[in-house]
């Protein structure tokens, strides 16, 4: 009995580390596709032209997935991110920061356990303050994508902003002032997945110091 015990707790564990290992490949891709994105937008729009050949209406059917994913705007979304990357110069990359991360992870797998959505969390909190109490500042953009543990379907729905009318998360994965993110990926109780990407230009979220030309 015992030896069972313990084959099924070395199993769990095996499990454990094995959804870990998943969810940090996850981040890593989610990185590498925004910065891809960063570094040749055009290329990004051409990519979202294939894409859009998917649609039937509001309803996008991707190669294999035969019940299709419904959008508010349809084609309409994917036609104005394209436009907006055709226009969009190269951007350099942006850089993994630790507290920047460890807030995004944590604030994931605070959403996905409790089903919640949103910017803030259980007890109110927005994302400057969370990243403040792991020792950093409040001067910190957020953007969140649920439903797909795909690298690519996270970011593409970061991009696209379907539904979202002032197109925030889009323009925080392209604001060039931004260079620090960090990742943070988990499953959620009612939409399967979520990733969250919180970004500014420090690495801690603290502001950045502006620097005037002395009078002459």
């Amino acid at each position: 009995m015992a030896v069972r015990v313990l084959t099924m707790l070395a199993a769990l564990a095996g499990l454990v580390l094995a959804a870990t290992a998943r969810a940090r490949t996850l981040e890593e891709l989610v990185l590498a596709k925004i910065n891809a994105a960063r570094a040749d937008p055009r290329r990004y729009a051409e990519e979202l032209r294939v894409y859009r050949g998917y649609f039937d209406g509001n309803i996008v059917y991707l190669p294999g997935d035969y019940d299709g994913l419904l959008t508010r705007e349809g084609t309409a979304a994917v036609d104005e991110a394209i436009a907006f990357l055709e226009q969009q110069a190269a951007m350099p990359p942006l850089t993994v920061a630790p507290i920047l991360a460890q807030t995004a992870l944590d604030f994931s797998r605070e959403q996905g356990s409790l089903g919640a959505a949103g910017h803030r969390a259980a007890d109110g909190s927005g994302p400057g303050d969370r990243v403040k109490r792991h020792g950093g500042d409040i001067y910190v953009g957020e953007a969140i994508a649920f439903g797909s543990s795909d690298a690519e379907q996270v970011v593409r729905q970061m991009i696209i902003d379907d539904g979202v009318a002032d197109r925030g998360h889009r323009r925080l994965l392209f604001n060039p002032r931004l260079r620090f993110v960090g990742i943070g990926c988990a499953p959620h109780r009612t939409m399967e997945h979520l990733c969250v990407v919180d970004i500014s230009a420090t690495p801690d979220g603290r502001a950045t110091r502006v620097r005037y030309a002395e009078k002459p």
